[in-house]
């Protein structure tokens, strides 16, 4: 398939199937934490609006839950599949790390899950707000299970090879490696922030169609908060990470700013832009920025960082896709970042709710917060390359021993397919946000005599009751 070995379609296959699987997760640990923000607002408030958007939200989270579990199963698939001799290598670290994401994070979240969705009428508004809490947290245990493993991957420690595979010795430092804290932050917070773009893109949506009800607003509002306050927060996030990263993957952050050599005593200027070459190793076309670099990456006017002809070229990264992709997702922080500023400008000026500029900005970043987390996660994945342990297990040596055309015809299939399925899971999710607050949601709890849910009053008690009937067929659309 247009002359790729085994190994880079196996790479692309698992890329791609990660690629889908990485943005639905982000959606619900966010969604989770919005949705306890919105029941506990309306239990302190007794304010219908939140519960409202509690309604809505809710309906969008469960079927964007729905697609994360499935996507998740094909990508635990591809380990043993097409990654064999890495699973019998490392399984004994990434094994257990997995398993206990199940044993702790899924089942607490499908526990509490359909008590949360289909639980108003059945339990009391405070049990209800535990559930929803529960699997808000389910969620992050999630992340931090899943990162975990990651970062071992990135950082690896407590562990020894006995008889050629891998063997914990110390779980401690398995789990709290030296890039763990940092890589669950900086995973956390985009996953607040790409939530809070799809927010604020979807009341932007309906504020310039001129619904301007106070659900919308409400949300529009709490949304550009979350910008606010987040953005920096994972600005200074990255900048840690970025320390961390220098410490222990030195090849990688030279790679990310297209740095071939070093001259001692000289500062390191910041590219800006430019085009790495790797066979001839420079970056052409360089835009620079004079000690710029030194002071980002090392907080200091002159200082030195390692250059990839320190390194040989069989263990450099790919500099010339994650110069790039490093620079997406920086350049996307930074308009969130503006996102944020401006919409406290307009607030300030009494025009939050009027500014088509401020309107037209949030629905054109509404998908920035997926792109960002895509452009940082190929960023972080290609940066260890050639390992897939680093500096202990090559990606070469992980891989099975499939033919080319084996994997070519896989993941056609796999493109296909999830296309298919994946974009209708998409196109009604986005028709749901479309439709907006107030156009169905689960029973009121307040409504317990079945003559009061009856004729155009009746809000169906199945999240996805709710879609359209072109959408699907069995919706009750009003």
């Amino acid at each position: 398939m247009f002359g790729l070995t085994a190994l880079e379609l196996a790479r692309i296959q698992f890329g791609f199937t990660v690629s889908f699987h990485i943005i639905f997760p982000a959606i619900t640990i966010g969604l989770a934490s919005y949705l306890a923000v919105l029941e506990a607002m309306w239990l302190l408030r007794k304010d219908e609006t939140y519960r409202e958007l509690y309604f809505f939200w809710s309906k969008v989270f469960a079927v964007n839950f729905a697609m994360g579990v499935v996507s998740g199963l094909v990508m635990a698939y591809q380990f043993g599949t097409n990654w064999s001799y890495f699973s019998s290598f490392a399984g004994g670290v990434t094994g257990p790390l997995l398993a206990y994401e199940v044993l702790t994070a899924f089942f607490l979240e499908a526990g509490f899950l359909g008590v949360m969705l289909f639980g108003w009428n059945k339990v009391g508004p405070g049990l209800h707000f535990f559930a929803t809490v529960m699997v808000a947290v389910g969620t992050l245990i999630s992340a931090t299970w899943i990162l975990a493993s990651n970062s071992w991957m990135q950082t690896p420690q407590g562990f020894e090879i006995i008889d050629g595979r891998v063997v914990p010795v110390d779980w401690l430092k398995v789990i709290f490696n030296p890039s763990f804290p940092y890589r669950l932050v900086h995973m956390t917070l985009a996953a607040y922030l790409a939530t809070a773009l799809f927010v604020a893109a979807s009341g932007a949506w309906h504020l310039m169609k001129g619904h301007r009800t106070p659900a919308i607003r409400t949300m529009f509002s709490m949304a550009l908060w979350m910008l606010l306050f987040t953005a920096p927060l994972q600005i200074l996030a990255g900048d840690q990470h970025g320390l961390n990263t220098l410490e222990h993957q030195p090849a990688k952050i030279a790679a990310m700013e297209g740095h071939w050599e070093r001259t001692p005593g000289e500062a390191v200027p910041l590219i800006l832009f430019g085009w790495p070459d790797m066979a001839a190793e420079t970056t052409r076309w360089a835009v620079e920025v004079p000690h710029l670099g030194s002071l980002i990456l090392t907080h200091s006017w002159d200082g030195q960082i390692p250059a990839l002809k320190d390194f040989p070229p069989e263990d450099r990264p790919n500099s010339t896709v994650i110069f790039w992709t490093f620079r997406i997702m920086v350049g996307l922080g930074m308009l969130m970042l503006a996102l944020g500023a401006l919409g406290l400008l307009q607030r300030l000026r009494g025009k939050l709710y009027d500014s088509v500029l401020l309107q037209r900005f949030a629905l054109v970043m509404g998908p920035s917060g997926l792109i960002a987390i895509l452009a940082g996660w190929i960023t972080t994945e290609m940066g260890r390359q050639p390992y897939v342990v680093y500096g202990v297990m090559r990606t070469a040596d992980a891989v099975s021993n499939h033919s080319a055309l084996a994997l070519s015809t896989t993941l056609v299939l796999f493109i296909v397919m999830y296309f298919f399925v994946f974009g209708i899971g998409v196109t009604y999710m986005l028709k749901l946000v479309g439709k907006g607050p107030g156009h169905g949601g689960p029973a009121e709890p307040e409504r317990t005599d079945p003559a009061a849910n009856t004729g155009r009053n009746q809000r169906p008690a199945r999240p996805l009751s709710a879609a359209p009937g072109a959408v699907l067929s069995t919706g009750h659309g009003e």
